[in-house]
């Protein structure tokens, strides 16, 4: 499925951005043009199910499929956040950027045995759905008010079949063996999404991984100065 995008900026030297579930190139809003501004040509999607993209089946594989349909090979640099990761991962290699960034990426979402339920992961992602102004607020209190409207607006097009098309991945350890470029792994603190035991994984199997201290699973938008110092020496 050939995807929706948004790009900042112009030139050869070209950056991707792939953003998670529930999100699309949006959420990108002050890093696109951060990027932009460092002289890259910057492309951000939105994943199928999200933003103006079209629509289902959601395994795993068809979002890294998406990817390679759409986007250039050869990047200066990729980054996925989440779901975006998850699908850079899968697509790392035949979309060969130099150098990709994995920001919290769902490699390791709970599965039944860990206290998830058979259904639980999927079904609890697509509840926020319906999340209020006031919920979302809530649940990210270090977010400004633009961003908060734009998890609105991107809640209100997001197709909640996602989450269910991805429920083989809840369980599963899609931890990628080696970095097929070189990579680095930033983290939420604490990580919903890699713990320490897999963060020493990580960087035992070659990756470089970093933490934006004190910030949550959306660190971009939790904190985007630690998150910019965080990718130092990959922009």
């Amino acid at each position: 499925m050939r995807l929706n995008t948004h790009t900042w900026g112009e030139g050869d030297r070209v950056a991707l951005l792939i953003h998670g579930i529930m999100a699309d190139h949006r959420t990108w809003r002050r890093v696109g043009p951060e990027l932009a501004a460092r002289g890259l040509r910057v492309v951000a999607v939105d994943l199928r199910g999200h933003g103006a993209s079209g629509q289902g089946p959601y395994a795993p594989g068809d979002f890294a499929d998406d990817l390679v349909e759409t986007l250039p090979t050869g990047a200066e640099l990729a980054i996925g956040h989440s779901l975006g990761g998850m699908a850079l991962a899968l697509a790392v290699e035949r979309l060969a950027p130099r150098r990709a960034v994995y920001c919290d990426p769902a490699w390791r979402l709970p599965g039944p045995e860990e206290g998830a339920g058979e259904s639980a992961g999927p079904a609890r992602l697509a509840a926020a759905k319906t999340l209020s102004r006031e919920e979302i607020s809530r649940l990210n209190p270090r977010w400004e008010e633009a961003d908060v409207d734009i998890e609105l607006a991107s809640l209100a097009v997001w197709d909640v079949r996602t989450a269910y098309g991805i429920a083989p991945a809840f369980g599963t350890d899609l931890r990628p063996t080696r970095p097929l470029v070189p990579s680095l792994v930033t983290t939420a603190d604490p990580s919903p999404m890699l713990s320490p035991e897999d963060v020493a994984e990580l960087r035992s199997r070659g990756f470089e991984v970093r933490t934006v201290k004190g910030a949550g699973h959306t660190a971009h938008r939790d904190d985007f100065e630690g998150f910019m110092d965080a990718l130092e020496g990959w922009v």
